[in-house]
């Protein structure tokens, strides 16, 4: 092998690299010294000058650097002027926003809390809508009553007229309001709805729920009251029982439904979707209720009176208010509008005693227990009862 083979493998890099530069500039330069001067040069200086740009579209005199001097010729636009915002102009909108956006949170806090905020006990100013629903009777249905000149009202319901039953309790606080002769027949402990769909002994107190009641009042059969009354001690079931069995109905002109919180704490279900009849829901046996009386005795006008706020315990145990725990058929605002609809349904009057009475900031002075109702709470409903379904006599007494 020879010398010059065996040294291809080891030439230096650098060396090589500057070989070959200098061997590419010298046949650029042999290469330019063929082309013939005379046409090269005239046909590189028409296109272009000495910067590679075409003197045709840049000539010297029209290109000078002085037209273009920056220091002395260049002249900066004029600045609008601009109207500083005062730094207070900004605070102000900040607070503004951040104001109403606090607010908006606390109404939506209210809002789930499903309280009503009264100014005080007095029940005089509210900040939410009182759900009232007032219903006149058709003329056409007063046909065939003995109208005299004394107001009868029979109030059916449960431990909401039975637990006070003297002058401060809610009838007693109507009948002082109006000079009205108020019948109380109430059966302590009872529902609306019934427990089960047919009556049972083993299960008496379904004597005495809404429905069976109206059923009686119906059928002019109060049999089964006064029987199944004497298997309690109170007597209270004797006397209100005795009462709707004497009772002559041709002169009762209100007949007032005002049940507590009981189909709630029973859990009594809330509604049949399948059946709107269905006497073992709360919504289907008032609604079947008020129409048999209505059918019986279509010149008595009726008004539901809802039951106020009650506590009850959630699953840990707390006592929290009833419009927070659901026991599987709805909290005790699903109630409140079971019974708003059903008064819809039915026609007759609505009057709210949930909103603006009882709320978790006044209850431990209207509550007596985590249910029943103090005087104070009594003559607070029956003055709004007094109020919204005879008007008439409220604008007397102011006057």
């Amino acid at each position: 092998m020879g010398e010059n083979e065996m040294n291809k493998g080891n030439i230096n890099p650098e060396i090589e690299e500057n070989e070959i530069n200098e061997n590419y500039d010298v046949e650029v330069r042999k290469s330019r010294d063929v082309v013939d001067d005379e046409n090269y040069d005239a046909g590189y200086d028409a296109d272009y000058d000495d910067e590679g740009y075409a003197e045709d579209d840049y000539d010297d005199e029209d290109y000078n650097d002085e037209d273009y001097n920056d220091e002395e010729d260049y002249v900066e636009p004029a600045e609008r002027p601009t109207r500083k915002i005062p730094i207070w102009a900004h605070l102000i909108a900040i607070g503004v926003i951040v104001a109403v956006l606090a607010g908006s949170a606390i109404a939506l806090w209210k809002w789930n809390q499903g309280t009503a905020i009264i100014e005080g006990n007095t029940g005089e100013s509210y900040e939410v809508e009182i759900l009232d629903q007032i219903f006149l009777l058709p003329d056409e249905k007063k046909a065939g009553h003995t109208f005299d000149d004394e107001e009868t009202i029979l109030f059916l319901g449960n431990d909401a007229i039975t637990y006070d039953m003297k002058e401060s309790g809610v009838v007693g606080q109507v009948q002082q309001k109006l000079g009205a002769t108020c019948i109380n027949a109430g059966f302590p402990g009872t529902t609306i709805a019934n427990k089960n769909k047919e009556y049972s002994e083993e299960y008496p107190l379904d004597a005495f729920s809404f429905y069976n009641v109206a059923k009686a009042i119906a059928d002019g059969d109060y049999s089964n009251l006064l029987s199944s009354a004497e298997k309690f001690e109170d007597s209270t079931y004797d006397k209100s029982a005795e009462a709707l069995a004497a009772l002559d109905f041709d002169k009762v002109d209100t007949l007032v439904v005002f049940y507590n919180a009981q189909d709630y704490l029973n859990g009594r279900i809330g509604l049949n979707p399948d059946d709107k009849s269905d006497v073992i829901t709360y919504s289907g046996a008032l609604y079947e209720g008020i129409k048999m009386i209505q059918e019986k005795y279509p010149y008595i006008r009726i008004v539901c009176m809802s039951f106020p706020m009650c506590y009850a315990y959630d699953s840990t145990g707390a006592l929290v208010s009833g419009d927070r725990v659901d026991f599987g058929n709805g909290k005790l605002t699903t109630y409140l509008q079971f019974m708003i609809d059903v008064s819809g349904d039915t026609g007759v009057s609505f009057i709210d005693n949930y909103y603006g009475t009882i709320h978790e900031d006044n209850s431990s002075e209207w509550l007596l227990d985590n249910v029943h109702v103090n005087a104070a709470c009594n003559e607070h409903m029956a003055q709004h009862f007094v109020e919204a379904i005879y008007p008439a006599d409220t604008a007397d007494e102011a006057e």
